[in-house]
């Protein structure tokens, strides 16, 4: 038998995923500034990739606790 949705932590849960995110883009960030002279063209073009891809993950991530928000007050 499938176990009831529980959503009680989604928000919770959500939240630690940003603050993840935002911390890995943040350290890509630093790498790029500190390392600028070290890393290749390729490995700048893959870092720089990964952190577009981090900030559309935030947003998505932020559209969701809007939704778990409005779940919980329509609960």
């Amino acid at each position: 038998m499938a176990k009831p949705d529980n959503r009680s932590d989604n928000v919770r849960k959500i939240q630690r995923n940003i603050q993840n995110t935002i911390k890995n883009f943040r350290e890509g960030q630093d790498y790029l500034s500190e390392h600028a002279d070290e890393i290749s063209p390729q490995e700048k073009q893959q870092i720089e990739e990964k952190n577009e891809k981090r900030l559309r993950a935030i947003e998505g991530f932020r559209e969701e606790v809007k939704d778990e928000a409005a779940h919980q007050r329509n609960s």
